[in-house]
């Protein structure tokens, strides 16, 4: 904005006041409008998850375990990226690592490790184990941006357990 007010007014070959820090002229220069924004998320996550299925199905090719822990954990880590087309990448960290997601966020990535360590060592039972970890975090991680949801999904499993 400082830079549109600047060329209007003449003055594009000023610098910007000292009063603006290099974060916000860094966002400032790299902001992108809102349907550039969701249209990044959207095939991101879509790419995701086909990355995840077509690892899914070749898991159960011959040797088919190494080529599934790489576009699995691919479509894994693109799926939780592409809410960096929504909210930033500085946002989504502090977002990952907040008091009410860190937990299910370090699980995800341990269990991502520990997929691909399973893959390499060619331990199938490990690696389906480690996955589903990783899809059990995954799903807690992103239900934690639903207001009220994970209480509603820990409400049901009470109801139903007794």
């Amino acid at each position: 904005m400082d830079k549109l007010k600047r060329a209007l007014t003449g003055r594009e070959n000023e610098t910007p006041d000292e009063e603006t820090g290099f974060y916000t002229q860094i966002v400032g220069s790299s902001t992108l409008s809102w349907s550039t924004r969701l249209t990044g998320f959207v095939i991101c996550f879509v790419t995701g998850i086909v990355c995840s299925l077509l690892g899914s199905v070749l898991f159960w090719f011959k040797n088919g375990i190494v080529i599934f822990c790489i576009l699995y954990t691919i479509g894994n880590i693109t799926a939780m990226a592409s809410t960096l087309f929504l909210m930033g990448p500085v946002k989504q960290i502090r977002n990952m690592f907040a008091k009410t997601r860190a937990i299910a966020t370090v699980v995800v990535l341990i269990s991502i490790v520990l997929t691909i360590v399973a893959a390499a060592l060619g331990k199938k039972g490990l690696v389906l184990i480690f996955c589903i970890i990783e899809f059990l975090a995954m799903t807690w991680y992103s239900i934690s941006y639903i207001p009220f949801a994970r209480d509603a999904v820990l409400n049901t499993f009470k109801t139903c357990l007794g």
